[in-house]
C-alpha cells in the first residue's frame, strides 16, 4: 500500500488533526478548475464530515510560481482575491473579481524547495517506489530509473514536495488516507461530490 507523503509549510488556516480517515485536496491558486470543481466540493464535504474525517488543503506550485505562492493563498483566504488564469476566468464568465466560496477547511502551502535541496537518495527512492512493479525491476534497471529521475529533477529550479513525492498528475487532486498515511484512494481532475462522499462513507462504516 502506497504512503501519502505530506510535506507542508506552516498551516495558513485552521488545524489539521489526523484521524482514521483523512482527505487531502491538492490545488493551485492559478488553476480555474480547482476553484470550479474542487473547492466547493471540499467545502460541502467538510460541512458533512468534519467531525469524523481529517481535512487538509495543500496549495501547491509546479508552474506559474509568480501566481502559485503562499502570499496569494493568504489573499484568497482573507478576502477571496483571485489571480492569473483563475481571475481571468471568473471575470470573463461571471463578472466576478472575488471568489465567493472561500475555503472553510484547514489549508497549508506545500513545501517548495530548490532542486539541490530536494534531490537526495531517500527522496529518489520514494519516487521510484511509486512506480508500479518497481520492486520487480532488475538492479540495473532500478539504477537507470533512479538516475533518470535525479537528472530530470535537477533541471527544475523549484520543487513542491507533496506534489512531487506523491507523483500527482496535476491539480485538482484528492487523496484519501488513513492515520498511518496509507493511501486509500486517489482522484485527479473533475470529481462529483457523490463519488468522494460515497468513498468516505464506505471507509467510515
Amino acid at each position: 500500500m502506497s504512503k501519502f507523503h505530506l510535506n507542508i509549510q506552516d498551516l495558513v488556516q485552521g488545524e489539521f488533526i489526523v484521524k482514521k480517515v483523512n482527505i487531502a485536496f491538492v490545488f493551485q491558486v492559478n488553476c480555474p478548475g480547482c476553484f470550479i470543481y474542487g473547492i466547493p466540493i471540499m467545502n460541502d464535504l467538510y460541512k458533512s464530515f468534519k467531525e469524523s474525517v481529517g481535512f487538509i488543503g495543500v496549495a501547491t506550485a509546479f508552474e506559474d510560481f509568480e501566481y502559485n505562492n503562499e502570499a496569494n493563498l493568504k489573499l484568497l483566504l482573507d478576502n477571496g482575491t483571485l489571480v492569473g488564469e483563475t481571475k481571468k476566468y471568473y471575470e470573463t464568465n461571471f463578472g466576478l473579481s472575488k471568489y465567493v466560496d472561500i475555503p472553510d477547511f484547514p489549508i497549508a502551502f506545500d513545501s517548495v524547495i530548490h532542486s539541490n535541496q530536494f534531490i537526495d537518495s531517500n527522496k529518489i527512492e520514494l519516487m521510484c517506489s511509486a512506480i508500479p512493479n518497481f520492486a520487480d525491476f532488475t538492479e540495473k534497471d532500478k539504477e537507470i530509473v533512479a538516475a533518470k529521475i535525479k537528472s530530470y529533477y535537477s533541471h527544475i529550479p523549484l520543487i513542491a514536495e507533496t506534489f512531487t513525492l506523491n507523483q500527482l498528475k496535476g491539480t485538482p487532486s484528492f487523496i484519501i488516507f488513513d492515520e498511518n498515511y496509507n493511501m486509500l484512494a486517489s482522484y485527479f481532475g473533475h470529481q462529483t461530490d457523490g463519488i468522494l462522499k460515497t468513498k468516505l462513507e464506505d471507509l467510515l462504516s
